[in-house]
């Protein structure tokens, strides 16, 4: 182990979450260093968000394609499996790190390859994979951005089945003849549709009553009829209680004694904070928990630990890391610098307001689900006097255009103590680009009163504002 060399920040994790932290700390002022135990541009950008939605691109848009007059008689073959496979290869930069690691050198963040665990306070070793072995000393904090894990269920047989998680499902090299997909959520939701458009045969199995829980009913609903339409089915109220691999061939026996067979099986049952070894003990920490932080990002309870991203639970997504990331940076600086008194009341320049308030989300799904804010059981669990407003997008214009028999719908949830918006939720083609205009008007609180003088242009889509506040009005 070399003597210890000192930053202002360290930063464990360098994936999106963990590179803007340090980005910020740079852009601040501070010297930064990140380690990563593997790819530089971790999960998102090689087993999660840009290989699965290049994935998908392909299988949306010919699904589009297929609704649209003098076009659908073209695209009614298979899709080019060979060309879709190398089009993600590309995103993944073919799972080299090369272009992120010339992003943090022109940035002026250091990188330690390796293994980093917490030491004690504002202190980093770094094993490295050569044994090499270096010790980092934080001045003012130190940042895990170590994400999450597949979480994997305790069933007889399933190490030995090698079964695929979301990092195979995104790289894998070819399409499986029959797969078999545990889970209703997102991940099981955008695999089960760019597999069973890739050639597979697809089963999902559900445990709980539908797909997608946690938007609202009707998203799950629409999503299912299209993928049984594609061609897959969609078992819900059943669980695997064991799975065993034969010649190559996986069998899964559910809840009800019956089983069915695969040629591989995708458990897509959630996520697991990847905070097992980092030396959260060294600290008085439970190592392999998600870490409680304020609304600056801080660890609950130290003045030097800062949790960024999947590691505190807050908001499981890519996009609302980078934005946790953003608002630590901040925070760190400023308290770096000697602020006496941080901005962290609410939308606060050091508060994560929006983890609680403005989520955004977008399912790529035929059709794609797309929402932001809370859905209209969580508005009213948390206490507000609240109307759903709802309205079938096919007699939206611009749905007509974009797609003969448009199907969707749109839902806002709104406080009728205050007359904002709480929530929004679109179902339907090409809805995941409307979605940033609700999350403006959630995160901005603007009055309905004003928002109806927000014109949508016309013949698109987002003339489905306009009919909301209509339907509102009365």
């Amino acid at each position: 182990m070399t003597d210890a060399i000192t930053y202002d920040v360290v930063v464990i994790g360098a994936g999106p979450v963990g590179e803007n932290v340090a980005d910020r700390a740079r852009a601040a002022g501070l010297s930064a260093a990140i380690v990563e135990s593997e790819l530089v541009g971790g999960e998102c950008s090689y087993w999660a968000c840009m290989p699965s939605k290049a994935l998908l691109r392909p299988v949306i848009a010919r699904a589009d394609a297929r609704h649209v007059p003098g076009l659908r008689d073209s695209v009614q073959g298979p899709l080019d499996v060979s060309a879709v496979l190398a089009h993600r290869d590309d995103y993944t930069s073919h799972w080299k790190d090369d272009g992120q690691v010339g992003w943090l050198e022109g940035v002026g963040v250091d990188l330690y390859r390796g293994h980093g665990r917490i030491a004690g306070p504002r202190e980093v070793t770094v094993t490295g994979t050569d044994g090499t072995g270096h010790t980092l000393r934080a001045r003012h904090a130190v940042a895990v951005c170590t994400g999450t894990r597949a979480a994997l269920p305790d069933l007889p047989g399933l190490a030995d089945v090698k079964p695929w998680t979301s990092r195979e499902a995104t790289s894998a090299d070819h399409a499986p003849g029959r797969l078999l997909v545990v889970g209703g959520g997102v991940v099981a939701v955008e695999m089960a549709t760019a597999w069973q458009a890739l050639g597979s045969q697809v089963t999902v199995l559900v445990r709980g009553g539908g797909l997608l829980p946690r938007m609202e009913p009707f998203a799950g609903e629409l999503v299912q009829e299209a993928l049984t339409e594609a061609g897959a089915e969609i078992r819900s109220g059943v669980s695997v209680t064991a799975v065993r691999r034969e010649n190559g061939t996986v069998t899964a026996t559910l809840d009800d004694g019956s089983t069915l067979e695969a040629d591989e099986i995708l458990f897509a049952t959630g996520r697991a904070p990847r905070t097992d070894d980092i030396g959260l003990e060294t600290v008085g920490l439970q190592p392999g928990s998600y870490l409680q932080v304020d609304d600056s990002l801080r660890v609950e309870g130290s003045d030097w630990l800062y949790a960024v991203g999947d590691a505190n639970r807050r908001a499981l997504l890519t996009h609302q890391g980078k934005y946790q990331a953003r608002i630590a940076g901040a925070a760190i600086a400023a308290r770096a610098q000697g602020v006496p008194i941080l901005e962290t009341d609410r939308w606060g320049a050091h508060a994560a307001t929006a983890d609680r308030a403005a989520v955004p989300q977008v399912v790529f799904t035929d059709p794609e689900a797309a929402s932001a804010g809370l859905t209209l059981a969580e508005a009213e669990a948390a206490g507000h006097r609240v109307r759903a407003v709802d309205y079938d997008m096919s007699g939206v214009a611009g749905a007509g255009l974009y797609a003969d028999g448009y199907r969707g719908r749109a839902r806002m949830i709104v406080d009728l103590d205050r007359e904002i918006l709480l929530g929004v939720t679109f179902v339907g083609p090409g809805v995941g680009e409307l979605i940033h205009s609700a999350t403006m008007a959630i995160a901005g609180e603007i009055p309905l009163s004003r928002l109806w003088h927000a014109v949508p242009a016309y013949p698109t889509i987002s003339e489905v504002w306009l009919r909301l506040l209509e339907t509102y009005r009365g």
